[in-house]
């Protein structure tokens, strides 16, 4: 059963910087598209970064390109969100996302809170 874990949300001032991590049992990143999407209060979700798994491409929101690093750890399983200079209109839960490329099959975390206000 694959099981992904978010955490490292919680509250920032303006300017400031978070770091999610995304715990992924029951899979390994060996052949997937590992992404954070978020979700604003009253909006659509939306994708945020990704990575490809063979190669390490990246893409990025033009909304968080040259603040938000997506990274992963392959002896620990974990995907990273490293967030810089976070604005208030980053606020929104963000979820981990996994898609097997071998399974065809798409897999989510529970989502953290991400907010940034002073």
């Amino acid at each position: 059963q694959v099981q992904l874990v978010e955490s490292g949300g919680g509250l920032v001032q303006p300017g400031g910087s978070l770091r999610l991590s995304c715990a992924a049992s029951g899979i390994t990143f060996s052949n997937v598209v590992m992404r954070w999407y978020r979700q604003a209060p009253g909006k659509e979700r939306e994708l945020v970064a990704s990575m490809v798994s063979i190669g390490g491409s990246t893409n990025y929101a033009d909304s968080v390109k040259g603040r938000f690093t997506i990274s992963r750890d392959n002896a620990k399983n974990t995907v990273t969100l490293q967030m810089n200079s976070l604005k208030p209109e980053d606020t929104a839960v963000y979820y981990c996302n996994v898609y097997s490329l071998l399974n065809i099959r798409n897999y989510w975390g529970q989502g953290t809170q991400v907010t940034v206000s002073s």
